[in-house]
């Protein structure tokens, strides 16, 4: 007789031995029970995690005969009776499963369609099994419609897919709709545990653990990974062959990795990577198992009585409390981060050990530097050392008799409900005459150690416009000014003849011909002086323009820059003079950005 592969032979036929999925268990058992029976369902969820097995084991609790041939609708069907192992051994002939994924077109729907027409030769059920229902074509969902909306009385349907979002809505709303979950690693551990029991194979339960986490939630890919195991391990699954089969990285190196990164030790996560690659190790699980310790110490932080930390049979959960202790829980979650990102960018590099490199350097560049063989800095909540109550800073010498602090509600930096420019003056309860000048002092608290701000806060202007600001006016400029103005109101000139027009100075003005002058050479062009040339004959000026290369003091860009930069000023000091704007700067430490103001 040929193996039977775990997966195969420990596949579940009740409901009492599906393994992680009890919420589906519980609604199909009362459902069973009570009679209330749906006639589509529709299994969801990832792959191995009991889509098919849910839907032999509903179809032999509908059909099941009971060990006597008088059982009826069970949630525990018997097994034994010519129904159960019939679907058990796939040759049921009122059970019928479709492989949607190479039976996905009309056709293949409509044929097992026509068999709903008949009434179940052996069963009290006919149940249609259609697996990988997403896979369907549009034309194939449209033809079942109608038949699993109202299919006869003895007719139910079983739809499963691992992709929900591809099945149509007309579809999605036919049946009632079960999201078989992924499985813990420690629920797949402890099945692992009875299999293996069962088959009498020695395990490690280290290994064990690595087997049920490289399955993902998937119970079948961890039988099928069991099944590997044992062969590679010579019927014997070890820690050490699981590792190797894998390709997991050791703990140890892992966890040294995270050690070396709280310490800023760039040396020894150099070291530790060489090593990994000349181990052969995946780069990939390396970060993986990075997130998973980064997880841990992040749960220590924050809940350090976590007992899933410190379970007994854990040999990493003393370390990683050693290392959550290290680390401050900010950069935790930053090295979390870059470590979850990190492993979306091995595939674009042409080495993923280089690329696994980078990522820990990374760690590194982002990580604050500490003094050698200090402690990481603790993030505290600790008041600032300039905010020191005004009783520390009185001198000894001078005496209060009643010391004037106004009530907790008044202070400016430790309530919300006063606001900062409030005046204390009219609050404040009186001093002593004898010592009213200290009493004056003791009001406005916190005190702030800072330069007594001038009463003037001079705002340098734009660069743009501090080069613009002197200008040399002559009378040809006025003349020119007021021509590019109007010339410029009529939007007659654009692109280079604007600039022309306006980067020009006027040197000299006869009735016939005007001479301009540029810096810039690139405007002096014969094709952007005739453009010019016929904007200004337009507006009525009929002269001839010649241009000459040389250096400009008096022109309309320089004037417009002038006038920006002296309404700027303006605004500034009318900004300063403003008593409120005074009393921020003053009182509290206010600054005005410069460039900040802007004029309309």
């Amino acid at each position: 007789m040929s193996y039977l592969v775990l997966a195969r032979k420990y596949r579940p036929r009740t409901f009492s031995e599906l393994v992680g999925q009890q919420h589906v268990v519980q609604a199909l058992s009362n459902a069973l029970t009570q009679q209330r029976l749906h006639h589509a369902y529709l299994f969801t969820g990832t792959r191995g995690v009991g889509k098919t097995t849910v839907s032999r084991i509903l179809a032999k609790s509908l059909n099941c005969q009971g060990a006597d041939g008088q059982g009826g609708i069970t949630a525990s069907p018997c097994g034994v009776c010519q129904a159960c192992t019939d679907i058990d051994s796939g040759r049921f002939v009122d059970y019928t499963e479709l492989d949607a994924a190479s039976n996905r077109g009309v056709d293949e729907i409509a044929a097992l369609l026509e068999q709903a027409v008949y009434k179940p030769v052996q069963g009290r059920f006919k149940v249609f099994m259609i697996d990988e229902v997403h896979m369907l074509s549009n034309t194939a969902f449209n033809a079942m419609l109608k038949t699993l909306e109202e299919p006869p009385e003895y007719l139910k349907f079983v739809l499963a897919t691992t992709d929900p979002q591809k099945v149509p809505p007309t579809v999605l709303s036919r049946c009632l709709q079960f999201n078989l979950r992924p499985m813990a690693p420690e629920t797949v551990l402890e099945h692992l545990d009875q299999v293996l029991a069962a088959e009498q194979v020695a395990s490690e339960r280290a290994g064990l653990l690595l087997l049920a986490r490289a399955a993902r939630g998937s119970m079948r890919d961890a039988l099928s990974l069991t099944d590997q195991a044992i062969a590679f391990g010579g019927g014997r699954v070890a820690e050490e062959t699981v590792r190797r089969m894998l390709g997991a990285v050791d703990s140890s190196h892992v966890l040294q990795l995270v050690e070396a990164l709280a310490h800023g030790d760039g040396k020894t996560v150099v070291d530790t990577c060489d090593a990994l690659r000349q181990q052969g190790l995946s780069a990939a699980t390396t970060l993986e198992d990075m997130t998973r310790v980064l997880q841990r110490m992040a749960v220590r932080q924050m809940v350090p009585a976590d007992g899933r930390a410190d379970a007994s049979d854990d040999p990493e959960a003393s370390r990683i409390g050693d290392l959550a202790g290290l680390l401050p829980p900010d950069e935790t979650q930053l090295l979390y981060s870059i470590c979850l990102h990190g492993r979306a960018e091995l595939g674009l590099a042409p080495d993923e050990y280089a690329a696994l490199t980078m990522v820990l350097l990374r760690l590194l560049a982002f990580k604050p530097p500490q003094p050698t063989g200090a402690m990481p800095e603790k993030k505290t909540l600790t008041p600032p050392p300039e905010a020191q109550p005004v009783a520390a800073l009185v001198p000894a010498a001078r005496p209060v008799a009643a010391p004037v602090v106004p009530p907790a509600s008044q202070a400016v930096h430790t309530s919300q409900e006063v606001p900062p420019w409030e005046d204390f003056e009219e609050n404040a309860p009186p001093a002593s005459t004898e010592y009213a000048d200290v009493a004056t002092e003791l009001v406005a608290i916190p005190v702030r150690i800072q330069p007594e701000p001038s009463t003037r806060t001079e705002l340098p202007a734009p660069p743009q416009l501090r080069a613009a600001v002197a200008v040399q006016r002559t009378a040809l400029g006025d003349f020119w000014h007021t021509v590019v103005q109007e010339l410029l109101e009529t939007d007659a000139p654009v692109g280079l003849v604007r600039e022309l027009a306006l980067q020009a100075e006027l040197v000299q003005h006869s009735a016939s011909e005007w001479t301009l002058r540029v810096e810039r050479a690139s405007l002096n062009q014969a094709a952007i002086r005739d453009k010019l040339q016929a904007a200004l004959q337009a507006q009525g000026h009929g002269v001839v323009l010649a241009i000459e290369n040389g250096p400009v003091a008096d022109t309309p860009a320089r004037r417009n820059a002038a006038a920006a930069a002296e309404k700027l000023r303006q605004a500034e000091e009318t900004l300063l003079a403003d008593p409120f704007v005074q009393t921020m700067l003053r009182d509290f430490g206010g600054k005005i950005v410069p460039g900040s103001i802007k004029t309309p």
